[in-house]
This record gives C-alpha cells, structure tokens and sequence, in this order.
C-alpha cells in the first residue's frame, strides 16, 4: 500500500482551507500526496501549501503556468521555497519557458517540473477550434517532445494518452494524470478519463483523484479503493 499511496495524488479543490484540510484529516498519516490547484491557491494563499507541507504532505502545485520565461521563473522559485514536490507549465508556451522553469527547479532538490500537455476537458475539435490541426494525441506527443528536450521531469496527461507517451518518454519519466475517476462516477468536466487501475496498467507514474474521493460518503474508503488499484495496476510493471 505505501508505493501505491505516494502515487494516489488527491486533488483539493475546495472554494476554502478549512474543508480541506477537513479531508486531509479524515484521510489521515497513509495519504501523503495532495494537489493544491488554483481555486484553492487564489482563495488562501500560500498559507495553505506551508500548512501541507508542515505536516509532512507532499505537494503538487498545479499552477498551469504559462507566461515570459522570466515570470514563470520567479514562480517556479517561489514553489521551490514553499517547499512542494511538483508544479505545472503550460508546454504550450515553448521551449525557452519549459528550460526556463527547469533552470529554476534546479537549486530546490525535491522540485519536479511537469509540462502540461493538452488539458483534460479538451477534445479534437475544441483543438481545432483553437487552430490545431492533427488531434489531441499528436499534440500530446509533440509538446511531450519539447518537455523532454527542455529537460523537464514529466508530463501532464489524461489516462487516455498514456500508453503512447510511456513508448516515447525516456524510461523513468514521470506521467501525472488528471481525469482519473473510480468506476461508476458520474460524468464532471474531464472528456478524456480511466479508472486508476486503467491508468497505472498503462503506465502513469502518479494519478490524481479529486470528486471520486472528497465527494464519497466515505472518503477514507474511496481512497484506500484508488490505492488498491493503484497497487493492482503496479503489479503488471512499466
């Protein structure tokens, strides 16, 4: 269980700290990875994050960072002294930014740079709305490329892409997983989804779960079930 728990990412996207961490009580010392995103980020400030990692939670920023490379350094720095483990650039905004975020990681030993790829709510066609041509999977892939070249330790991805990327990543590469959802969830904003276990099979590094967990009548239950499957899915190798 503890491999699978660090790999079980839960998502606290709440409008205020007080049920979060509400949730990060009632799932107790065995959940140690949590996503800080920006409703919560925007709501309470980076109190919230000192508070996690205070208690020894590792963190995944989600800043979805997309700007100059010298605005998205400073942020980087910033992540890196609060002290969280993971933190998001858009790969869409290019080479210079993705090395300019690595370049800043780099003095912060646990800080992991993730390029996002293609957001999980996106399609094909919201893609060519936006004037990309040649799909979801081949702009995965493409701005997959760019993070591996920039030096970058991992990529964003929905489950649906996972099996491609862990074929053309570097072996050891991390593969984060947002639109991950236990079985019989109803349908949320994500298009692109997969049960745990589906992701982990196909060789997701980390997968992070939000409504399947804070939104279950029992959530320290819905979480030891992501775990489960989590494990399940590890049992295969990747």
């Amino acid at each position: 269980m503890s491999e699978a728990a660090d790999r079980v990412i839960v998502a606290l996207d709440f409008e205020e700290a007080a049920s979060a961490f509400r949730l990060v009580d009632t799932l107790g010392t065995d959940a140690r990875h949590y996503k800080v995103g920006l409703q919560l980020l925007t709501a309470e400030g980076p109190a919230v994050v000192r508070r996690l990692v205070e208690q020894g939670k590792r963190v995944f920023l989600d800043l979805k960072l997309h700007e100059i490379p010298n605005s998205v350094a400073g942020a980087v720095t910033a992540a890196g002294r609060l002290g969280v483990s993971m933190v998001t650039v858009h790969a869409s905004a290019g080479s210079a930014v993705l090395r300019a975020a690595v370049e800043a990681a780099r003095p912060f030993a646990g800080l992991q740079v993730l390029a996002l790829t293609v957001i999980t709510s996106l399609r094909d066609a919201d893609l060519r709305e936006i004037g990309v041509e040649g799909g979801v999977r081949d702009q995965v892939l493409r701005l997959a490329g760019l993070a591996v070249a920039a030096g970058c330790h991992g990529v964003v991805a929905s489950p649906q892409e996972v099996a491609l990327l862990r074929e053309a990543l570097p072996p050891g590469s991390l593969i984060v997983t947002p639109g991950t959802q236990l079985q019989g969830d109803g349908a949320h904003d994500h298009a692109r989804v997969a049960t745990p276990l589906e992701a982990v099979r196909d060789g997701a590094s980390h997968v992070v779960i939000g409504r399947s967990i804070y939104r279950a009548a029992d959530p320290l239950a819905a979480w030891r079930r992501a775990c489960d499957e989590v494990a399940e899915g590890l049992g295969g190798g990747y």
